[in-house]
């Protein structure tokens, strides 16, 4: 609750009843207020023209109201009073500890059975919502018992937001096939990789189920590329700065298009933590550097690329039909062994943002 506060010239303090304070910009609590003048509530979308604001208000005058719960505050060029929340303060404090992600960083022999669950299961509301805290805490989960059509596909990816297009189409089946100018479409075995190092945004998910398997080999590879950050971040410090701070572009060139991205190969977000590994040999485009720095973007990406491929980092499993294979694409490299044989599969994309939308509906993030 608030206590007290403090008037300055551009800026005001707040005291709360926990010992806690904090110190606003005028304008900044000017710019956020949620009345009927200034904000849509149908539309959740501010209507205050934030540009005609004076950058330098003043507090004219201001009272503590329900035993701390609010605070009114006269702004000097207003003739209306408007009050702001402990909540809505104690929430938009700086000093307030980031909510801790219920995040698993994994190695192969810390995955037995937990990432596992039946399609019938998740077709409820309390299983959908296991779903997507398997899917955030250790980055991929396998549905049992799905039919084995692009139904089951389309239904999962619509649970969470919808089907994405890129040049493979929205929803796609595929098994080997030559004439494809990507090498998913072969029977070669495809090393750890993240998929659309080529896209300025690329998909957050991706969904593959088995819908047949008539075959020896072809088992799925998942390593978590969070893993593999947060140990080179610990050991190999020059290298880490390396992969965080060189934006290596990705390529792909056929099927009529010519597509091309660059970001580092660990991207951290605005408070230093891993924000998306993006990561693919295979569609890596030429770029140069100095010299030096290239010899240190090599050395790092061996380390990398050789941890990716030590099978203690590796889960594999060999997807059997009605299997549906789902990962987060922006913190799991995901691989393939070689096969002969018949290996069909169907599969989507999902964009991370709206993953992230299911998980805020849910509380999960």
């Amino acid at each position: 609750m608030i206590k007290g506060f403090k008037i300055f010239k551009n800026k005001t303090s707040f005291f709360f009843k926990n010992n806690s304070s904090e110190t606003f910009s005028n304008i900044w609590l000017r710019d956020h207020v949620k009345n009927s003048e200034n904000w849509d509530f149908k539309t959740s979308q501010r209507t205050t023209f934030t540009a005609k604001l004076d950058l330098n208000i003043k507090v004219k005058k201001a009272k503590i109201l329900k035993s701390g719960k609010f605070i009114e505050i006269l702004w000097s060029n207003e003739e209306k009073p408007i009050n702001y929340s402990y909540s809505f303060l104690s929430a938009n404090s700086l000093k307030k500890k980031e909510k801790k992600q219920d995040i698993y960083y994994w190695k192969s022999k810390d995955i037995k059975k937990q990432i596992f669950i039946n399609y019938q299961q998740v077709k409820t509301k309390s299983g959908f919502k296991t779903l997507l805290k398997k899917i955030n805490k250790y980055g991929f989960a396998v549905i049992e018992n799905c039919k084995k059509d692009l139904k089951s596909v389309d239904n999962i990816a619509k649970k969470i937001g919808y089907v994405r297009n890129s040049i493979f189409g929205g929803l796609w089946s595929f098994e080997s096939n030559n004439k494809k100018a990507d090498s998913a479409y072969s029977n070669q075995e495809l090393r750890p990789h993240t998929d659309s190092t080529y896209s300025n945004d690329a998909p957050g998910l991706q969904l593959l189920l088995c819908c047949q398997y008539k075959a020896e080999g072809g088992e799925s590879i998942m390593v978590d590329g969070f893993k593999l950050a947060n140990e080179i971040k610990k050991n190999y410090i020059k290298h880490f700065k390396t992969l965080t701070t060189t934006k290596v572009k990705g390529s792909y060139i056929g099927d009529g298009v010519r597509l091309e991205a660059e970001r580092p190969i660990i991207k951290l977000n605005n408070t230093n933590n891993f924000d998306q590994i993006s990561f693919n040999n295979y569609d890596r485009a030429l770029f140069r550097d100095t010299n030096k720095n290239t010899m240190n973007f090599y050395k790092a990406i061996q380390i990398f690329d050789i941890m990716a491929n030590d099978e203690k980092y590796q889960w594999k499993h060999i997807l059997k039909p009605g299997e549906l294979l789902i990962f987060n694409n922006w913190r799991v490299m995901h691989g393939r062994g070689a096969f002969t044989g018949v290996r069909k599969m169907a599969g989507c994309y999902i964009n991370k943002e709206d993953f992230d939308s299911c998980c805020r509906i849910n509380n999960i993030i």
